[in-house]
């Protein structure tokens, strides 16, 4: 399948977060939602994966209406909405959503061929040294990539 750019993107969990594992899972989405997402409307900042009933769903996000004026008055812009995933993924992801101090948030969304794909990951939250360690070391990364770029 041939990976596009991002769509949506979850800028702040890999600020806040450290990225234990990733997966990729489709999403169940109405039509409106889809041309919403691909015109990049939405958001998936506060969102997280949470397991149900044997099923995963993406809550906390954002998915405005495509066009207002058409727009059913039932339609939630953030309701929970199923991710397909295989079973074994969706045992995985739960049994890290039991374990203490781990959590499942989205990373981002974004065109896999014709079909919609978020790429979501099990975290840990990251203490303030280490953020600040972390944006340390990126700027000293930054630095050393001008510094060649100039020779």
């Amino acid at each position: 399948m041939k990976v596009s750019g991002n769509l949506l993107e979850n800028k702040k969990a890999r600020l806040r977060f450290s990225i234990l594992e990733t997966f990729q899972a489709g999403l169940e989405l109405s039509g409106s939602e889809v041309k919403s997402i691909r015109s990049k409307l939405g958001s998936l900042d506060g969102s997280r994966v949470v397991v149900r009933g044997g099923e995963a769903y993406l809550i906390g996000s954002t998915v405005p209406p495509y066009q207002i004026a058409n727009t059913p008055e039932s339609y939630d812009p953030e309701r929970a909405r199923r991710l397909l995933l295989t079973k074994k993924e969706i045992a995985e992801i739960a049994e890290a959503e039991s374990k203490k101090g781990l959590t499942v948030v989205p990373l981002e969304m974004y065109n896999a061929g014709r079909y919609l794909k978020i790429r979501i990951a099990i975290v840990r939250g990251k203490g303030k040294a280490d953020r600040r360690e972390d944006l340390k070391r990126h700027e000293a990364e930054r630095e050393a990539a001008r510094v060649l770029k100039r020779r």
